[in-house]
C-alpha cells in the first residue's frame, strides 16, 4: 500500500536505520499532505495515514516503525487544525508504541505524540485517559531517554489540560466497588477535560507501588486540584487512601509532594466547610428578615412598593447565598464534600504502622471534628479503639495531636446541644462504651486513664443508658480495680460510685458484696490497694454508708480468717484516714442515738478481729466495756499476730487521733475505766518498744497524783 500512496524513496526513507534520512522521508510526508490538504482529497490523506500505520507502525522491524511514527507526527502537523477529524486513525497506534519492547520506539512514540498533541490541542483530550495511563507507565521506563520524552509530553498535556477543562455540573458518582474501566468507558469521549471520565482511571492506577508512577500521579492530581472549575475536592473519597500510602514511598519528594498536596485538599475542605456555613447564616438572617417583613405586613402597618422591593431584595439575597440568581459564583460554592465517606477511609490508616500516614489520618480527624460534627458524632465508637491507643505513642508529634483528636472528639460528645438519646442513628452509647470497656486491656495507662474519664462522662449526661448491673459492664469495672496504675484504680473508683449515686440500694449493696468478693480472691490487691480503694470510695460516696453495708456483710461472712483480716484493715483505715474524720466523730457522740446505732452495726462485724473490736471501743469511748474485752483476751491464744496487733494499736494511741484520749487521763474521776483499759493493755504486751511507750505515758500521768481516782474493779 506504502508503494501505491508513498513514492519508494520516502518509504525506503521511513525504514532507514539513520535518524536524518527517516527525518527526511518525514518532511516529504509533511509537503505530501500539506497538497492533499490544500486540495481537499481526504481520501488521499486517509490512505497516507493507513499506510503509515500499517506498513510502518505496526511493522516488525523497529527502525520502520520509528519512521510510521515520525511521520504520523509530520502528518499531523500538516493537517494543522483539522488534525481532530483524523485523531482516530492517527493516536491509537502511537499509544500502542508506547509499550514497545525496544526503548527507541518508546522514545519516538512519545515524541510523536507530543507533537500531534501540540497541533491537535484540546482534540487530543478525547485519548486523556489511554495518555495519562500509558504515560504513568513511562514514568517507571528504565531508559532516561524514555523518561525525559515522557515528561516533555506531561507538561505540555498539562497545559492543555489547564486550557479546555470544563466545570462537570452533573451528579457525583463515587466508585465505591464498581469497575473502574466499565465506568470510564460508560462515559462518552469530549474535547476537554472530563474529571467524570478520568476519576475511575485514577482511582486504579493511585495503588502503583513505583516511586516514579507516583510522582507521576502526585503531579498531576496537585495540577487539577489548582484548576478552580473542577471542584476535584468532591471526589476526594475515589483516590485518597491510594494516595496516603504515597506517604510511606521510599522516595523523600514523593513524601513531600503527597504531604503538600494533603494538606491542600484539607485547607480547601475547611474554606469550603466555612463557606457553605456563611452562606447558611446568610440564608437564615434573609429569612428571618423576610418573616419580620410578613408578620409587618400582616398587621397591615406597612402596605408601601417600597416594602415590596425590599422583599425582592431579600428574595434576591437568598438566591444570591445558595448560589442561585445573578450573584457572583465563588469557589467552593456549591461543592459536595462527602465527609462520611472519607471518614471511612481514614479510620484504618489511624492505625498504620507508618508514622506518617497515621498522623495525617490524626490530624484529618481532628478537622473534621469542628467541620461535621453531625457526622463525626456518628463514628465515635469506631474513632475511640483508634485514637485512646495512641494518646501514649513514643513520636511526640502523634502523641499530641492523639490527645488534642481526643479532647475534640470529647468535646463534641459533651457538646449540650447534642443531646442524650438512644437513638442509634445520632450516637450509639451502647456501642461506645463497649468500645471503651475494650481499652482497659490496653497496655498503656494514659489509653485505660482515657477510657475512664470517656466513661465517667458518659454516664454522667445518661445515667439510665448505660452501665447499668445488668449489662455485663459491673464485673469489667470491678476487675479493673485491680489495675497497676494508682490514676486508673482512682478514676474507676469515681464511676464505680457515681454509678452507685445514680442506682438504688441493691446495686451498691451488690457493689461492696463483690468488692469484698475480690478482696478475698485477691489477698496482693487488699494488701497493696485495699486502703486507697476503700478511702478513694468514701471521698466519692457516703462513708457511714460504706462502713455500715461492709459491717454487715463481714458479719455474715463465712470465711472467718478473711473476715478477721478485712476488719483489721477496716479498722487501720477508720482510726487513720483523713476522709473518714467526720465518720469517727460520729462514733464518739455516744450520748446520741445515731452514734449508738453505727456502734452497734460496726461491733457486730469487728468482733472477728479482737484487737480492732477493742480500737473501736476506745474510738467510741466506751472504756468500760473495752475493760471486759481486756480480761477476755486471757482466754486467747497470744499469738505473735495479735500482739503485732496491739503493737501498732499502742503507736495508734500515741497518734494525734487520739489526742482526745490522752487527754481524757488528765480526767479519771470522768472516765475512770480509761487507766485500768491502758494498764490492762500494757500487761498484754511484752517487754518491747510498745512497752515502754505506753508505760512512760502511764508514768507520766501517775506522778501527778491521778492514780488514787482509779475505780477498784
Amino acid at each position: 500500500m506504502s508503494d501505491y500512496i508513498l513514492s519508494p524513496q520516502v518509504s525506503r526513507g521511513l525504514s532507514d536505520k539513520l535518524y536524518d534520512k527517516r527525518k527526511g522521508a518525514a518532511l516529504e510526508v509533511e509537503r505530501v499532505i500539506r497538497e492533499y490538504v490544500i486540495a481537499n482529497d481526504t481520501a488521499k490523506i486517509k490512505l497516507t495515514i493507513q499506510a503509515l500505520v500499517t506498513d510502518f507502525v505496526y511493522s516488525v522491524s523497529p527502525n520502520a516503525r520509528n519512521g510510521g511514527l515520525i511521520g504520523l507526527a509530520a502528518t499531523s502537523i500538516s493537517l494543522a487544525g483539522g488534525v481532530s477529524t483524523y485523531l482516530e486513525s492517527i493516536v491509537p497506534p502511537v499509544l500502542m508504541c508506547f509499550a514497545d519492547q525496544d526503548s527507541r520506539v518508546r522514545y519516538y512514540a512519545c515524541e510523536s505524540m507530543y507533537n500531534i498533541a501540540k497541533v491537535a490541542r484540546g482534540s487530543i483530550l478525547r485519548y486523556f485517559n489511554e495518555l495519562f495511563d500509558a504515560m504513568s507507565k513511562l514514568y517507571a521506563d528504565s531508559e532516561m531517554s524514555v523518561k525525559n520524552g515522557a515528561e516533555l509530553l506531561d507538561r505540555l498535556v498539562k497545559d492543555i489540560v489547564h486550557e479546555q477543562s470544563i466545570a462537570y455540573s452533573g451528579p457525583i458518582t463515587h466508585i465505591d466497588h464498581q469497575d473502574p474501566q466499565q465506568l470510564a468507558l460508560a462515559l462518552p469521549r469530549v474535547s476537554q477535560f472530563s474529571l467524570p471520565r478520568f476519576i475511575p482511571l485514577l482511582a486504579e492506577r493511585v495503588y502503583s507501588k513505583n516511586s516514579w508512577t507516583r510522582n507521576y500521579l502526585v503531579t498531576w492530581i496537585a495540577v487539577l486540584d489548582s484548576i478552580p472549575d473542577l471542584e476535584l475536592v468532591s471526589y476526594l473519597p475515589d483516590f485518597l487512601d491510594g494516595l496516603l500510602y504515597f506517604l510511606s514511598d521510599s522516595n523523600p519528594d514523593v513524601r513531600t509532594l503527597t504531604q503538600k498536596l494533603l494538606n491542600d485538599f484539607l485547607t480547601e475542605i475547611r474554606e469550603v466547610a466555612e463557606l457553605q456555613q456563611q452562606q447558611q447564616h446568610e440564608m437564615l438572617q434573609a429569612r428571618l428578615k423576610q418573616l419580620q417583613m410578613s408578620e409587618v405586613k400582616a398587621e397591615g402597618s406597612l402596605v408601601s412598593t417600597t416594602s415590596g422591593q425590599m422583599g425582592k431584595d431579600l428574595d434576591l439575597l437568598e438566591s444570591e447565598s445558595t448560589g442561585q440568581g445573578k450573584g457572583n459564583w465563588v469557589p467552593g460554592q456549591g461543592v459536595n464534600i462527602n465527609y462520611a465517606k472519607i471518614v471511612r477511609i481514614l479510620k484504618p490508616h489511624l492505625t498504620s504502622n507508618d508514622e506518617d500516614i497515621q498522623e495525617t489520618a490524626l490530624r484529618w480527624i481532628n478537622e473534621f471534628m469542628s467541620l461535621a460534627k453531625d457526622v463525626m458524632i456518628q463514628f465515635t465508637p469506631t474513632l475511640i479503639p483508634a485514637v485512646l491507643p495512641c494518646l501514649a505513642h513514643s513520636v511526640n508529634s502523634i502523641r499530641a495531636i492523639a490527645i488534642e483528636t481526643n479532647l475534640s472528639l470529647y468535646k463534641l460528645v459533651l457538646d449540650p446541644y447534642q443531646k442524650p438519646t438512644a437513638d442509634q442513628l445520632e450516637f450509639d452509647y451502647v456501642a461506645t462504651v463497649n468500645a471503651l470497656t475494650l481499652q482497659f486491656l490496653n497496655e498503656h495507662e494514659q489509653t485505660r486513664v482515657a477510657s475512664l474519664e470517656w466513661l465517667l462522662m458518659l454516664h454522667k449526661r445518661a445515667p439510665h443508658l448505660i452501665l447499668a448491673i445488668d449489662d455485663g459492664s459491673f464485673p469489667v469495672l470491678l476487675k479493673t480495680l485491680s489495675d497497676p496504675s494508682e490514676e486508673v484504680i482512682k478514676r474507676d473508683l469515681q464511676l464505680l460510685a457515681q454509678i452507685s449515686s445514680h442506682s438504688d440500694d441493691a446495686y451498691f449493696y451488690n457493689f461492696m458484696l463483690n468488692m469484698l468478693s475480690l478482696f478475698s480472691t485477691d489477698r496482693r490487691l487488699l494488701e497493696n490497694r485495699g486502703s486507697v480503694i476503700i478511702r478513694q470510695l468514701c471521698v466519692s460516696l457516703n462513708s457511714e454508708r460504706i462502713y455500715r453495708t461492709l459491717a454487715e456483710i463481714l458479719e455474715k461472712d463465712e470465711d472467718l480468717e478473711f473476715a478477721n483480716t478485712m476488719v483489721q484493715n477496716l479498722n487501720i483505715i477508720l482510726i487513720t484516714a483523713p476522709e473518714l474524720a467526720d465518720l469517727r466523730k460520729r462514733l464518739k457522740t455516744v450520748d446520741s442515738r445515731d452514734g449508738q446505732a453505727l456502734f452497734t452495726v460496726l461491733y457486730k462485724s469487728w468482733c472477728h478481729n479482737p484487737v480492732s473490736t477493742f480500737a473501736l471501743c476506745l474510738m467510741a469511748q466506751y472504756y468500760e466495756h473495752a475493760v471486759a474485752l481486756l480480761q477476755s483476751f486471757a482466754e486467747f491464744e497470744i499469738t505473735v499476730n495479735l500482739l503485732i496487733q496491739v503493737d501498732k494499736l499502742v503507736q495508734l494511741i500515741e497518734s494525734p487521733v487520739f489526742t482526745y484520749l490522752r487527754l481524757q487521763l488528765l480526767e479519771p474521776e470522768r472516765y475512770p475505766h480509761l487507766f485500768k483499759c491502758l494498764y490492762g493493755l500494757l500487761m498484754l504486751l511484752p517487754q518491747s518498744t510498745a512497752f515502754a511507750t505506753l508505760r512512760n505515758r502511764l508514768t507520766s500521768v501517775s506522778s501527778m497524783g491521778f492514780i488514787h481516782l482509779v475505780p477498784k474493779m
